[in-house]
């Protein structure tokens, strides 16, 4: 009887998850180009190999992991600063806060046409901006090493707020004690902050860090509506030569064999934060 309540779920699961990770799997062992005259041909664990033994496989893990790991630190770092910011009473709180979460709001690939215009060499503002100072204008996203950093920079500015919101919410749930303890002790706000709130957020943090890093490592949108992977591939992450492989070379299984190293590399990193924050819950 039992079984009954908990089958749509799992029906659900079986049709949404399971069935398409079990056809990737399946067509990463063919050669298939969606030729209705040609056929899939088996080839084994060749896509696999192939990929492998590929320089350019290696450099979008490379560029993945670039663009990932710093683009995390920062909004990890603003968003708990604008959390605690923005946890006090002040003017104007509502307005501002409502202001910070308009990035949000919007699609990625719009967010990606606005920075498109305001990193354009020529009259872009970013550059624009960096002539009002005396400085020299920059490529952004035209150059190989600045392209890069120029993507991390919109990441941050659309996905900050996210992390802050969660934070925020964590904020509301803190006790009072400690903080009324640490008052009488004469503790300052920056005492307060590195010894208290810091370390009773931390479960709070976590979470934050692996959903968005979930989406960090799966960023399609920003990129491809900006760069589309270059300049020379200098922006090919992960996901875009998934992309590529798929839609603009017609190869299904490379694609497809891609897909399932991608996935085990993004379940192995939410496996181990997962982790990461079952140790801080019982150290705490």
């Amino acid at each position: 009887m039992k079984w009954i309540f908990i089958m749509p779920a799992a029906l659900f699961i079986v049709l949404i998850i399971a069935f398409p990770l079990a056809y990737t799997v399946h067509i990463s062992f063919y050669e298939w180009s969606m030729s209705a005259i040609t056929p899939p041909r088996w080839v084994g664990l060749d896509n696999y190999a192939a990929l492998l033994a590929d320089e350019r496989f290696w450099g979008s893990v490379w560029r993945t992991f670039y663009f990932t790991v710093p683009a995390i630190v920062l909004e990890t770092v603003l968003g708990v600063l604008i959390a605690v910011l923005f946890s006090r009473d002040f003017i104007g709180a509502k307005w501002v806060k409502t202001f910070l979460m308009l990035p949000m709001v919007a699609t990625p690939v719009a967010i990606g046409l606005i920075w498109l215009l305001i990193y354009e060499p020529s009259i872009g503002l970013a550059n624009q901006l960096l002539r009002t100072l005396g400085m020299k204008p920059l490529a952004w996203l035209g150059a190989v090493d600045q392209v890069i950093p120029s993507l991390i920079v919109i990441d941050v500015w659309e996905w900050t707020p996210m992390i802050a919101l969660i934070v925020i919410a964590g904020l509301t749930t803190l006790p009072s004690e400690p903080y009324e303890s640490a008052d009488v002790d004469g503790a300052t706000s920056f005492q307060k902050f590195i010894h208290i709130t810091l370390p009773m957020l931390r479960p709070t943090i976590i979470v934050a860090v692996v959903l968005r890093m979930i989406d960090l490592l799966k960023t399609f949108d920003t990129i491809y509506s900006t760069t589309q992977g270059g300049p020379n591939f200098a922006s090919e992450t992960l996901n875009v030569m998934v992309y590529t492989q798929a839609f603009q070379y017609f190869k299904l299984g490379a694609a497809s064999s891609l897909l399932i190293l991608f996935f085990a590399i993004i379940m192995f990193i939410v496996l181990l934060l997962i982790s990461i924050r079952k140790r801080v819950g019982e150290a705490g």
